[in-house]
């Protein structure tokens, strides 16, 4: 056992026990705002070693949607209600049940559905062999993700102006912007987050992430 295991299960332990208002509140405004499905949304993800797991979180979208795995703000398929629980990482929480059975770590890499980390080739399979983590170096630096792709189509004519976007629709947009941008600067960072592990530098992620702070990391701000 390490002092990362160890801090894991007994810190998930606490946070489920001092926490459990907060669930149970969030879960009733969701049965209430959102009667049309279940509370939590359950979706297999990619875990160490390449094993998929189910990875929990309260639903933010409304059970008809084109299932899309990558989202923007405003997206038709996120709920007024969804919005504040993405926007406060609040749709998170349930993830603490996923760290203490293990199949999670506080600290980690973003568990990524069937199709992104699992297809990783050379060293970036170095990611695989974490856990996956509820916050992290790229989940830090990608907080605001969904607001950030919501400027998509200002993203690429500034710094990608070879892409023609006028025949792409902004879903699409948003898919290859994180395919082709986002989603290898998470997986350079998480490799980094390997070959360099603190656990000092841990604490100080999950300080960040719940205050909203921001740290310098690999040689960046994020």
């Amino acid at each position: 056992m390490n002092v990362k295991w160890i801090f894991d299960r007994i810190t998930s332990l606490i946070g489920l026990l001092f926490l459990w208002p907060l669930l149970a509140f969030v879960a009733i405004l969701i049965k209430i705002k959102m009667p049309d499905g279940p509370v939590l949304f359950v979706q297999k993800r990619v875990g160490k070693d390449g094993k998929l797991f189910d990875c929990h979180k309260f639903r933010t979208m409304t059970m008809k949607h084109n299932g899309s795995t990558v989202s923007v703000a405003g997206d038709a398929r996120i709920t007024p209600l969804g919005a504040k629980l993405r926007h406060y990482k609040l749709d998170e929480l349930p993830g603490l049940w996923d760290v203490l059975i293990g199949n999670m770590s506080f600290v980690g890499p973003r568990p990524d559905v069937p199709g992104y980390a699992d297809k990783l080739k050379g060293d970036d399979r170095d990611v695989l062999k974490l856990r996956p983590g509820i916050t992290g170096p790229a989940t830090l630096k990608y907080r605001l993700e969904d607001e950030m792709l919501s400027n998509v189509r200002e993203l690429i004519a500034k710094h990608h102006a070879d892409i023609n976007a006028d025949e792409m629709t902004d879903q699409e947009l948003a898919v290859w912007y994180n395919d082709n941008v986002i989603f290898p600067d998470k997986v350079r960072l998480n490799c980094y987050y390997f070959r360099h592990y603190s656990f000092v530098k841990d604490i100080q992620m999950i300080v960040c992430t719940v205050l909203g702070l921001n740290m310098r990391y690999a040689e960046e701000v994020i």
